[in-house]
């Protein structure tokens, strides 16, 4: 072999070794970010279950603040103040809350009750629906709860940071009283 030949073998080793080099960098690198992303997934991931969790018990507190299963409107009289049972009204202001003071996993979300009465009718005394002595109310709840409120209420209606999440549950239910029961039940059963 000639002096020039083993010149030429020497170099072509040197830009293999940086092309691997540099192909297992990069390699590396892509592995890197995408665990980094599907790590970041699953934090959003459990962020949102804990999220409809709160709209859950968001729900849960306004069917029982409209529902009233102890009946303590008709405590004594099922024939309320217009012959008809006394029903609930949607509670807070205009029908909206802001419940917050959760402990444990959802102490960082802020949930948001907006209820409203479906289809009032003036001339049964703002009641959605009467049979006979029978008074029928139908409520709509929304609930939204999120982790980065806008002041004191869900959604967010800003620019949320990243990790934002909210979730919306909306329930309908319905309440039915009869001024011919005996209170303080006044069911339609």
């Amino acid at each position: 072999m000639t002096r020039h030949a083993v010149s030429a073998q020497r170099g072509f080793s040197i830009p293999t070794a940086i092309f691997l080099i540099v192909v297992l960098a990069l390699l590396g690198v892509f592995i890197v970010s995408i665990t980094g992303l599907q790590q970041s997934s699953h934090g959003l991931d459990i962020r949102g279950v804990h999220a409809y969790q709160a709209a859950r018990a968001g729900v849960d507190w306004g069917a029982y603040q409209v529902l009233d299963p102890n009946n303590t409107l008709n405590a004594t009289d099922c024939t309320g103040t217009t012959t008809k049972p006394t029903m609930p009204v949607c509670p807070g202001t205009g029908g909206t809350t802001d419940l917050t003071g959760f402990s444990g996993s959802l102490s960082s979300f802020t949930v948001t009750v907006r209820c409203s009465l479906a289809t009032p009718d003036a001339a049964n005394g703002n009641r959605s629906s009467t049979e006979g002595n029978r008074s029928i109310w139908v409520y709509q709840l929304i609930v939204d709860a999120c982790n980065q409120p806008t002041g004191t209420s869900c959604p967010n209606t800003g620019t949320p940071a990243v990790g934002y999440v909210e979730r919306r549950i909306t329930a309908t239910l319905s309440k039915c009283k009869d001024a011919t029961a005996a209170a303080p039940r006044c069911s339609c059963g």
